[in-house]
């Protein structure tokens, strides 16, 4: 198990499972500066160590993220323009890159969301592939409240997870709902009343599978969602051919033929 210093992620790695945690319990996870920077720097992180299969995603403490740290921005306000500008040949700023990261990482990213779950802390959580939530989670595109919009992605995630108006609605008035609306809406995957636990099982059933298909997986979808079907299957037979033959792909199906468990290999760069 590898464990970074004390700060404001923490991250551990077991049995091929990264666990990443927001970890500012006493600010239900408030985003400060060096939050924002030291998520970015652990989804790097993930994206280089090629023995990891799947990442679950959560926060210390009562809540998951109850949004950016006003506060913090207050007594700080160059916080805002170190993170809203953009090089102008990057893809995006750092309050988009610290929501989408998860969503470009080669591996799939679980979400265990409880207590409050806010403005960026909610489109971080939409940036990730999966997301589990307590019934009476409380949720909310908060930007409202401060005259603002979401611009940490949530144009790009609402817009695939939702339908038009309920994206709209829910910006439009920064409402609180619950966990089981979330649901209804398509912006939680599923509802439990333990989060972390489901979180886990599913972490470890994807681990068990060919890492190389995984990533696979999760590089074709994110292609082709939503594309016109010409171009979903061209990336479809693109993304078949580079696996055919693979270490992984040969010792996936030993294992289907044989009914063994052998173990797979590091995972290739899709």
């Amino acid at each position: 198990m590898a464990t970074s210093e004390m700060s404001r992620v923490n991250f551990d790695v077991k049995d091929n499972i990264a666990y990443v945690s927001l970890n500012r319990p006493e600010k239900h996870n408030g985003l400060d500066l060096p939050m924002f920077k030291q998520l970015i720097d652990t989804a790097k992180k993930i994206t280089r160590d090629k023995s990891i299969r799947a990442v679950i995603l959560t926060g210390e403490g009562d809540s998951f993220c109850a949004g950016l740290d006003f506060k913090a921005v207050s007594k700080k306000p160059s916080m805002i323009p170190q993170l809203f500008l953009k090089f102008p040949w990057a893809q995006w700023n750092d309050f988009q890159k610290v929501a989408l990261i998860w969503r470009n990482i080669p591996v799939p990213v679980i979400t265990a969301i409880k207590g409050n779950c806010f403005g960026g802390g909610l489109q971080i959580a939409l940036g990730s592939d999966y997301r589990i939530a307590r019934p009476d989670t409380s949720l909310s595109v908060m930007e409202i409240k401060w005259g603002l919009i979401p611009d940490m992605s949530g144009t790009v995630t609402l817009t695939t997870l939702t339908r038009y108006d309920i994206a709209q609605e829910l910006t439009m008035t920064g409402r609180k709902f619950s966990g089981k609306e979330a649901y209804e809406y398509g912006l939680v995957s599923k509802l439990s009343e333990n989060p972390m636990e489901d979180a886990i099982q599913l972490a470890k059933t994807i681990a068990e599978k060919s890492p190389d298909a995984i990533s696979a997986t999760k590089f074709l979808f994110r292609k082709t969602w939503k594309a016109n079907p010409v171009t979903a299957l061209l990336w479809e037979r693109w993304t078949q051919m580079r696996l055919l033959g693979r270490k992984n792909q040969r010792i996936a199906l030993k294992n289907g033929l044989s009914g063994k468990n052998d173990p797979f290999v590091d995972r290739s760069s899709f």
